[in-house]
């Protein structure tokens, strides 16, 4: 069997700090059977730049404004034409042999609707904070168990394009859950998920990536997503969890409205105070932060 056609599409916007270590992830791979696509958002820093130095090895990239990241991947897998489809955002990189894995495991399970291997999460110093592995098996019910840890990591999975036909495109109104709404509609299909070990992405947490900005907002969407595809009685243990987090800072936040005569008339506050208040003056990094006690 000849190694199937892979289409990576990566979606962008202003991404230029990040998307050359993205694109240098694909490109070496060493993997002759590959259609890279780039969509960018109409960035203003100088991803396009970037994107200029690769185009040769391109199949299709383009620079202009868009409806966001679901809209841009949609156009993206409209001029895909592979066996396998995948996005890979601009902020997150494939390991090394990645795609050759992804074929390897495609010859095995050549009916598979979608192939997943593990992930990663790293912050900017490289330090990983969250691993996974795929949950064995993955179906619609492990899938709607996404909010105890997920079933796998989006960069480190493909589908195949009978899947992507049949199931896409990505529902343009959900903005940051909107692979979790492709996943089940896969599982709701009826296709086989394929799924092993090895460690085919890293993905890059930072302050402006949407899953660590809106983490919260990712958590409602997600749980909003799961009821529309029949996980109603799934979300009730999320749906639980939040409200205990919710209870868990009020409870906090009244502890601190009781005490908090207390704490600024404390003997250790009244001498901090001048001493803080001289750090702001001197333009420290307290200077924009001092507490409300010092005022």
């Amino acid at each position: 069997m000849a190694y199937p056609k892979f289409s990576v599409v990566t979606p962008t916007y202003n991404q230029g700090q990040f998307i050359e270590k993205t694109i240098d992830s694909v490109l070496s791979q060493g993997y002759n059977n590959l259609e890279f696509i780039i969509v960018d958002g109409g960035s203003k820093d100088n991803t396009v730049d970037i994107i200029k130095k690769y185009e040769r090895h391109l199949a299709y990239w383009v620079s202009e404004p868009d409806r966001g990241q679901s809209h841009a991947i949609n156009k993206g897998m409209a001029k895909a034409t592979g066996d396998y489809l995948t996005w890979l955002n601009s902020d997150d990189w494939y390991t090394p042999g990645a795609l050759q894995k992804f074929a390897e495991v495609s010859r095995q399970h050549p009916d598979a609707g979608m192939i997943v291997g593990a992930g990663q999460i790293v912050d900017q110093a490289g330090k990983v904070i969250y691993y996974k592995e795929p949950t064995d098996p993955i179906t619609l019910e492990t899938l709607y168990g996404w909010f105890t840890g997920g079933a796998f990591v989006q960069p480190s999975s493909v589908f195949s394009q009978e899947a992507w036909v049949r199931c896409g495109p990505l529902d343009e109104n959900e903005h940051i859950a909107m692979d979790l709404d492709l996943w089940l509609k896969i599982a709701r299909e009826g296709f086989l998920f394929a799924q092993f070990k090895e460690l085919q992405s890293e993905a890059l947490s930072h302050p402006d990536a949407k899953t660590t900005a809106f983490e919260s907002l990712m958590r409602v969407e997600g749980l909003l997503v799961i009821a529309k595809h029949g996980g109603t009685e799934a979300i009730k243990i999320g749906m639980i969890e939040m409200a205990q987090q919710i209870d868990g800072l009020t409870r906090r936040l009244d502890w601190y409205k009781r005490n908090y005569e207390i704490i600024v008339n404390h003997p250790f506050a009244k001498i901090l105070r001048p001493i803080v208040k001289r750090l702001g003056k001197e333009g420290t990094y307290w200077q924009s932060k001092v507490p409300p006690w010092v005022k």
